[in-house]
């Protein structure tokens, strides 16, 4: 728990500085790595369900209702509150006791560990997609980038199932470990909104 804990915590905290670097102007882009969404949709989905469902998941609560159709980028200080919620949701994880038994999921339960690791894929890559769709780089230590690689390549095929994944992306043996993680996630690292 410990390792990963620490891998949470530094993807929280690249997620918030990418949060905090987003212009206002910037989220009424229309492109973006989830071709579904333009960047404010997909803030709005980074947000809620990475740092509200995150603390949500570790204290075995469902996510309000109210959140769910929320706007959070309605508020001018948005990132800063993202980044403050971010926070309160890695301190709920940081009890060793979360880690353990199982979360329930509305219907079905999942062990903690594996919900706690989907959840740091999805700060991590959702993380890049906003990333990119605005001009960043979202950057992680090799450490936690292959942590980042090996919760993707556990859940690829079932995430694919369900068109969560996009098929995988060829890249380049000189790759990074993020841009293999990337690639297996069916993202294109050289993606750009040009």
């Amino acid at each position: 728990m410990k390792n990963e804990h620490a891998h949470m915590t530094e993807v929280a905290a690249e997620a918030a500085r990418i949060a905090r670097s987003i212009g206002a102007e910037q989220l009424d882009a229309p492109n973006t790595p989830c071709g579904d969404w333009d960047v404010r949709g997909l803030v709005n989905h980074w947000v809620l369900y990475t740092s509200h469902g995150l603390e949500h998941r570790a204290l075995r609560k469902d996510l309000p209702e109210e959140l769910a159709g929320r706007d959070f980028t309605a508020d001018a200080d948005w990132a800063q509150q993202y980044a403050g919620q971010l926070d309160r949701a890695v301190t709920a994880w940081a009890d060793p006791a979360v880690w353990e038994g199982e979360i329930d999921l509305g219907g079905s339960a999942s062990a903690a560990s594996e919900i706690a690791a989907m959840l740091i894929a999805e700060t991590a890559l959702h993380g890049w997609d906003v990333a990119r769709a605005v001009g960043e780089e979202f950057r992680l230590s090799e450490e936690a980038a292959a942590h980042v690689l090996g919760i993707v390549d556990g859940m690829a095929a079932l995430y694919r199932q369900y068109d969560g994944f996009a098929d995988e992306v060829t890249v380049p043996a000189s790759a990074s470990v993020f841009e293999q993680a990337l690639a297996h996630s069916g993202r294109d690292p050289q993606w750009t909104g040009a």
